[in-house]
């Protein structure tokens, strides 16, 4: 039988090798169909007595990043039609759909020959359960190999047998670990916990496969065998009860209850390890099904899962757009950030020319590169030579000229209209026809610097955010001149440098800074009603916010979040923004001196370290304080995420963001919005429109107008419609919109 994704060859000693190697597709990956020719080839090679054992191994660079998004996307409409049918009989059925790959993957446990995996580079998801059921496993030395089970990142778990696997083949404090948090193993770290046999050179790999057939590996695994026991002796230990106790509590620490999916792996582990494998499997199978019903695995599989490889290939470039080829790309101002984008770019592998007022200034700019570089190769993510490789790519100097050849320059300088328009100036003086101008601003509309430049068509935003080389989104600001050709540059380079792209039309503060500013805003009233300061700061952790927005200030620094107050009452006059807050910040600068990190002192204090930073004791006597009783925590979560939340509907509502993709995964990698929630409007359809406009209402009453409900929220609240289903970025109605 012919296969499209696989190949099946059986050698002389009896051994086939199945060689995953899907065409059209750069890493391989499960879908329905490659699912229905792998219970093909277990049946074959069972029902083949020539068969002896079989090695599973990947065609392609890499081995499998895991299931696909039409599989997932697949999942939540079967649930969603049978709902609609029958809410009871859909949740059998979808119970017995995510109970399909577990099936298949307990019959090859089971088949009665051996099976070796021989896995080269990454290995996540259902990839990694496929091996795990497999009776040897063989892993590639090279630094490109990544084994995890990183399921819970987007609100589901790993339901193909993986947390009764790696439970029963480590210890359970090292599975947990290793689940709840999605973390990537090297091979030797995998060896270490028993979940692989052997780490060989890649060349060496299907051979070693294959030798652990020939020496006779048994067709069983170790819980199918007679007298099996658990490592660590499983749940009834001393070791366990010390464990157990504390593994929920821990997790509540760091998920703040958020996240359905960590606690079900607790669950399935514990509950598993009590009982014969099969049943653990079954177990495994309803968590599975429970997580799938609730809205955070939907929400979060859109945004993180879906909706990031969408925006990631392209989902807002322009039809007909050549595909850029970047032989060469600029960056104007060898700064902190400048340098950083530089790096980025030459990691890229594109030869960057890094350009400041003099030698010296592009030098020091190009020494940040080396410091980074330097600290990669300390961390072990490269080598010198490949760092070598790398800082070579990276040209300082002060000549403008020899931006003259390239593809795409990126302004990057201080963030001063005059400043800029005179960088762009001297760019323009030498940018060739057809290349492209970005400005790394994060407060100025485009629209008004792109009117210094010559072909304003040819202009465009790109908004990085700090750090440059661990944050993975960048705004791409449309001015209201700039051509499809500017965007698709920006976007295909976007692209090159492995960042997710959302685009943006022109406004002040643009999509993401908008937000932050609101978040902050709101932490500003808090403190002015009396609010503790620690609460405040808890309140926005619990309510699934990576940082608190005292913190989050503290970071950006105080003095800027006061040249940003000052700069809006002078282009909008004084009714823009909340007096209050202006005075607070005036007083935390002007008066204490507190500008935050950058001197070590803002709202929090920063000591030496190991010293770990606290909040500045002197803010709590800026205002009368509350009593701890009187502060209602749900109240103040509800306040962070709707301020937020009424933000991102602004902007739509706007037209400054038209995709409600592109806001959500925007206020998630943009500045860590309540992950579980999908994003910002997921958040709002999540709850229901109608509710959310409710909600505002009586925050509005008991907080202030800033939370009143927009005319189009009141709109959709009445016709019942959601953001996915009103701005259906597919052009069909959305899966559970």
């Amino acid at each position: 039988m012919a296969y499209k994704n696989f190949t099946l060859e059986t050698d002389a000693d009896g051994i086939a090798l199945v060689t995953w190697d899907m065409p059209d597709k750069s890493m391989n990956v499960f879908t329905a169909e490659v699912m229905d020719e792998l219970a093909a080839i277990l049946e074959a090679t069972v029902a083949d007595a020539a068969v002896k054992g079989v090695v599973f191994t990947s065609g392609k660079s890499t081995f499998s990043g895991g299931a696909d998004l039409s599989m997932i996307k697949s999942m939540f409409s079967f649930y969603n039609e049978e709902k609609q049918k029958d809410a009871d009989a859909a949740a059998g059925k979808l119970f017995e759909l995510v109970g399909r790959m577990s099936g298949l993957y307990r019959r090859i446990e089971t088949c009665g020959k051996p099976w070796v995996a021989a896995i080269n580079g990454t290995c996540m998801g259902g990839a990694l359960e496929l091996s795990l059921a497999c009776h040897g496993r063989v892993v590639a030395d090279g630094k490109n190999v990544k084994l995890a089970l990183p399921e819970v990142k987007v609100g589901i778990f790993p339901g193909a047998g993986g947390t009764q696997r790696v439970a029963r083949l480590t210890d359970a404090q090292s599975a947990l670990q290793m689940m709840t948090t999605g973390q990537s193993l090297t091979g030797a770290r995998a060896k270490a916990m028993n979940l692989v046999h052997q780490v060989v050179p890649a060349a060496e790999l299907v051979m070693a496969a294959k030798q652990m057939i020939k020496d006779g590996l048994k067709p069983v695994a170790p819980w199918d065998e007679r007298g099996f026991k658990v490592p660590g002796g499983g749940i009834w230990t001393p070791a366990a009860a010390q464990l157990w106790p504390a593994a929920p509590a821990i997790l509540r620490r760091e998920s703040a209850g958020n996240y359905p999916a960590a606690l079900a792996i607790l669950k399935c582990v514990y509950e598993g390890l009590q009982v014969p494998f099969d049943t653990g499997l079954r177990i495994e199978q309803r968590y599975f099904t429970e997580i799938l019903r609730g809205r955070p695995a939907f929400a979060m599989i859109r945004s993180l899962f879906i909706s990031m490889q969408e925006l990631g290939k392209g989902a807002r470039r322009p039809a007909g757009q050549p595909k850029t080829e970047f032989t060469k790309v600029g960056v104007v101002g060898a700064g902190f950030m400048g340098a950083a984008v530089a790096y980025v770019t030459a990691a890229a592998g594109i030869p960057v020319v890094l350009v400041d007022r003099d030698q010296e200034a592009a030098d020091k700019g190009k020494g940040h590169c080396e410091e980074t570089a330097k600290a990669a190769i300390g961390k072990g993510k490269m080598t010198p030579d490949e760092a070598k490789a790398l800082l070579d790519l990276i040209t300082p100097t002060p000549d403008y000229s020899a931006l003259s050849d390239a593809t795409l320059v990126i302004e990057a300088v201080f963030e001063d209209r005059d400043v800029k328009k005179a960088v762009i100036e001297k760019v323009e003086a030498v940018l060739p026809q057809g290349a492209i101008f970005a400005s790394n601003t994060s407060t100025l509309p485009i629209t008004g610097l792109a009117k210094n430049a010559k072909r304003p068509n040819d202009f465009i935003g790109i908004h990085f955010f700090s750090p440059v080389e661990k944050m993975m989104l960048t705004e791409v600001i449309l001015g209201k001149e700039t051509g499809d050709r500017a965007l698709a540059v920006a976007l295909d380079y976007v692209a090159k440098i492995k960042k997710t792209p959302i685009v943006v039309n022109d406004t002040r503060g643009f999509y993401v800074n908008r937000c932050v500013l609101r978040y902050m805003a709101e932490s500003y009233n808090m403190l002015i009603e009396g609010v503790p300061p620690v609460m405040i700061e808890n309140a926005a952790k619990f309510a699934g916010m990576p940082v608190g927005p005292l913190a989050l200030n503290d970071e950006v620094a105080i003095d800027l979040s006061l040249k940003i107050l000052k700069a809006t009452v002078a282009d909008l006059g004084e009714k823009a923004i909340d007096p209050r807050h202006l005075e607070l910040v005036s007083r935390l600068v002007e008066q204490e001196g507190r500008l935050g990190r950058k001197n070590a002192k803002g709202f929090y204090d920063y000591p030496p370290k190991p010293a770990k930073k606290s909040l500045w004791p002197g803010l709590k006597s800026f205002y009368p304080q509350k009593k701890a009783d009187d502060v209602d925590m749900d109240v103040l979560k509800e306040r962070f995420l709707a301020t937020i939340a009424l933000e991102a509907a602004r902007t739509m509502e706007e037209g400054i963001v038209t995709d409600p993709r592109e806001a959500d995964v925007g206020s998630i990698l943009g500045f860590g919005f309540a992950p579980y929630t999908g994003g910002a409007l997921s958040y709002i359809d999540g709850m229901g429109v109608k509710t959310f406009v409710a909600l505002c209402e009586k925050l509005a009453k008991d907080y202030g107008p800033h939370f009143r409900p927009t005319p189009l929220l009141k709109e959709m609240a009445e016709k019942g419609e959601t953001f996915y289903g009103r701005f259906d970025p597919y052009g069909e109605k959305d899966i559970a919109a």
